[in-house]
C-alpha cells in the first residue's frame, strides 16, 4: 500500500499541533509523555496485542504439546498403550497454529506500525512547526548540528523505545500469565521456586540504573556537540582550505569524536557487566529449577517425567521473559532521554507570540525608533536611547564602523529581537502590537551573504510565493541582470543549483538574491551589503536594478561601500550605539564631521 493510502498531512499535521501541547502540558516526566503519545492509538494497539496472541500460540502451547508426547511415550513403555493418536493429534494441531502465524504476524505489525510511524513522523513535523515559531536567538544559542540531531536520531530513539514496548511487552505478559497459569494449576510449590527469580532481578536493575541513566545521557549531549561542530566544520570548510588549516580542523573534531567514542565505551562497558550478570543469574535459576523439578519426580511430587520438561521449558520462558524486560532497560533509558531531548525545543518558550495581535493588511513603510535601547547580554549596551525616523518611500543608509550596531537595527525592523527599552514604531503602531507574519509579508530582505538551497533556479528565485507567472520571473531576473545567463543554461530556470548555490560565483548568487526580493514586490526593502559581492561593473549594473526596485518603496540600505549611497535620501551615521549624524551625501561630506572622516578612510 503506499504512502498516500496509509497516512495523510492532513492527520499528521493535527498530530503535531497535539504533540506539541503535550509537551507543553506534561512537562518533563518523559515517560508519561511516551504513554500520553500513543493513548490515541489504543484501539490499534490493543487489536494488535489481540493478533500477537494468536501469532504466538505455537510457541505458548509447544511445551503442553511435548510433555503430552512425552508422557505418551512414557505411557507406551510403562503401560504398553498406543502413543500415535495422542502424537497425531498434537502435531496436526501445532502444525495448525503454525500456519495462522503469518497472516495474522502481518495484520499485528501493520497495526502496531501504522501507530509509531504516525507519532515518529508527528514528532518531526511537530519539531518542525515549533522550530519555525522559535525565536532566532533561540537558534543561534542551539546551533542548527544540535538540532539536526536532536530532529533524527532523538526522534528515532523514541520510535525505537515504542516498537521495543509494543513487540516486548505483548510477549512478555503472554507469555509470563501463561507460565504461571500452568504451572500453578500443575504444581504451586514449583510456582513459588519460579517467583524467586523477581527479586533477584529487581535487585540487579537498581543496581545498574543509575549508572546506565548517566552514561546514556553523556553520549547523548557528545553526540550533539559533535554533530553541531561537524555542521560548522561543513560550513567552514572552503575557508578551513583556502587557510591550510585542515590539521587544525582535523584535531578539533578528532577531540569531539574521541569524547563520544569515550563516552560510548563508558555505555558498553556498563550494559556489558549489567548483561552479564543477568545471564549468570538467569543460567543458575535455570539449573536450579531443573535440580528442583528433578527432586520433586523423585520424591514422588510429580506423577509424570513429561512434567519436568514442561517446568523447565516455561521456567525459561518466564526467566528470559523477566530478563527482556530487564534488558531493555538501556533503550528505555536512552528512548526517555530522547523524549526529554525532544523537549528542550517543544517545551520551549522562546517563541514569537502573534496571536491576538493586529495582522498587517498593507504597509505604507514610515519606520520611527523612540530612544530605543538593546543589548545581547546585561553587561553592554549596543543600542543606547537611538531615535530616528524613516518617512514612507525614502532610501536610508545606515553607516558606521563594523559592530556598531547596523545589523542589529535590521534585525529589530524585522522583529527578529526586540527592544529593552523604548519604541520602533511601523506606520504608527509599536512593533511590539502587531502580527509579525502579516508585517512580514511586506517586506524583501537581501542579505550579506545570498542564502540558496539545492533545487532549481525557479524555485529559488519564487520560494514562498504560490501562482508567480513565468513573466513575473522574466521581469525579475533581467531587473536583477541575471536573464542573458539563466537562459543561457542548458535547463535555463528548471537548472539545478548545488547546495549553498556552490556552482554559481558569489555576484550571480547575490543576484538571484535580489531577484527574489523584487518578485514579492515589497513596501519595505532591506540591503545589508547587497553589492558586497560584485565587481564595479556589476555593482553599477545591480545599482541600477535597486534604484529601480526601490522607487517609491521604503528601503534600508547597510552599506561599507559608500560610493553606493550617494543617491540615499538620507544617511545615518551610528557610533557608540547612537545616530551621530544625518543628511544627505554632500552635506555630511561639507560638514567634515564622522561620515566625511569614514570616507576619507574609505578613499586612502
Amino acid at each position: 500500500m503506499s504512502k498516500k493510502q496509509m497516512f495523510s498531512e492532513g492527520e499528521i499535521e493535527t498530530l503535531e499541533d497535539e504533540l506539541i501541547e503535550e509537551y507543553l502540558k506534561t512537562g518533563k516526566k518523559s515517560i508519561r509523555l511516551l504513554f500520553k503519545m500513543y493513548l490515541r492509538y489504543w484501539r490499534e494497539f490493543l487489536l494488535s496485542a489481540f493478533f500477537y496472541l494468536i501469532k504466538q500460540a505455537p510457541v505458548l502451547f509447544m511445551p503442553l504439546v511435548i510433555a503430552e508426547i512425552i508422557n505418551a511415550v512414557e505411557a507406551y513403555i510403562v503401560k504398553g498403550t498406543d502413543p500415535m493418536r495422542t502424537i497425531i493429534s498434537h502435531i496436526i494441531f501445532i502444525g495448525a497454529l503454525l500456519v495462522i502465524n503469518i497472516p495474522t504476524n502481518a495484520i499485528y505489525v501493520r497495526l502496531y506500525s501504522k501507530a509509531t510511524r504516525r507519532v515518529e513522523a508527528g514528532l518531526r513535523g511537530a519539531m518542525v512547526k515549533k522550530l519555525q515559531r522559535l525565536s532566532i536567538p533561540f537558534h543561534i544559542e542551539m546551533q542548527s548540528g544540535r538540532i539536526q540531531s536532536k530532529l533524527m536520531n532523538d526522534v528515532a530513539n523514541v520510535h525505537t523505545l515504542s516498537t521495543q514496548l509494543v513487540t516486548t511487552l505483548p510477549a512478555v505478559l503472554v507469555n509470563i500469565i501463561t507460565a504461571i497459569v500452568v504451572i500453578s494449576t500443575k504444581s504451586p510449590i514449583v510456582l513459588l521456586f519460579f517467583l524467586l527469580c523477581v527479586p533477584v532481578n529487581v535487585a540487579l536493575v537498581r543496581a545498574f540504573r543509575k549508572k546506565i541513566n548517566k552514561a546514556t545521557a553523556d553520549l547523548r549531549k557528545d553526540t550533539e556537540k559533535t554533530a553541531a561542530s561537524l555542521n560548522d566544520m561543513e560550513e567552514m570548510v572552503q575557508i578551513t582550505r583556502a587557510h591550510a588549516l585542515e590539521n587544525a580542523e582535523v584535531k578539533k573534531m578528532t577531540s569531539h569524536l574521541t569524547s563520544v567514542a569515550n563516552s560510548g565505551f563508558s555505555l558498553d562497558m556498563i550494559q556489558a557487566y549489567f548483561g552479564s550478570f543477568l545471564w549468570v543469574t538467569i543460567q543458575l535459576f535455570q539449573l536450579g529449577s531443573l535440580v528442583f523439578s528433578s527432586l520433586l519426580y523423585i520424591n514422588g511430587y510429580l506423577k509424570e517425567i513429561g512434567d519436568i520438561t514442561l517446568f523447565q521449558t516455561y521456567f525459561n520462558t518466564l526467566t528470559w521473559q523477566v530478563s527482556s524486560i530487564i534488558g531493555m532497560l538501556p533503550i528505555i533509558t536512552k528512548g526517555a532521554e530522547s523524549v526529554s531531548s525532544i523537549g528542550e525545543i517543544l517545551q520551549s518558550n522562546d517563541i514569537e507570540a502573534n496571536e491576538g495581535k493586529e495582522k498587517i493588511e498593507s504597509l505604507e513603510g514610515t519606520l520611527e525608533f523612540k530612544d530605543l535601547s538593546f543589548s545581547y547580554d546585561e553587561e553592554q549596551m549596543l543600542i543606547k536611547d537611538l531615535s530616528l525616523k524613516i518617512e514612507k518611500g525614502q532610501t536610508v543608509a545606515l553607516v558606521g564602523e563594523s559592530g556598531v550596531g547596523k545589523t542589529t537595527l535590521i534585525n529589530l525592523i524585522i522583529g527578529f529581537i526586540h527592544a529593552k527599552s523604548g519604541e520602533l514604531l511601523v506606520d504608527g503602531k509599536n512593533i511590539e502590537d502587531i502580527d509579525l507574519t502579516t508585517y512580514r509579508k511586506h517586506i524583501s530582505i537581501v542579505p550579506q551573504n545570498s542564502v540558496m538551497f539545492a533545487g532549481s533556479i525557479r524555485e529559488n528565485i519564487t520560494y514562498g510565493i504560490e501562482n508567480v507567472t513565468e513573466e513575473q520571473i522574466k521581469n525579475a531576473l533581467e531587473a536583477s541582470r541575471m536573464y542573458d545567463f539563466v537562459m543561457s543554461l542548458p535547463k535555463g530556470l528548471d537548472s539545478r543549483l548545488d547546495e549553498h548555490a556552490a556552482n554559481l560565483s558569489g555576484g550571480q548568487k547575490q543576484r538571484l538574491s535580489i531577484a527574489r526580493a523584487i518578485i514579492r514586490n515589497p513596501s519595505l526593502i532591506i540591503l545589508d551589503e547587497a553589492t558586497s559581492a560584485l565587481d564595479n561593473v556589476s555593482e553599477r549594473e545591480i545599482q541600477r536594478a535597486i534604484n529601480s526596485l526601490t522607487k517609491d518603496k521604503t528601503t534600508i540600505v547597510v552599506a561599507h561601500r559608500l560610493s553606493t549611497i550617494r543617491n540615499a535620501d538620507k544617511i545615518v551615521v551610528i557610533k557608540d550605539g547612537r545616530c551621530v549624524e544625518e543628511g544627505i551625501y554632500n552635506e555630511l561630506i561639507n560638514k567634515g564631521g564622522e561620515f566625511y572622516k569614514m570616507h576619507s578612510a574609505s578613499q586612502s
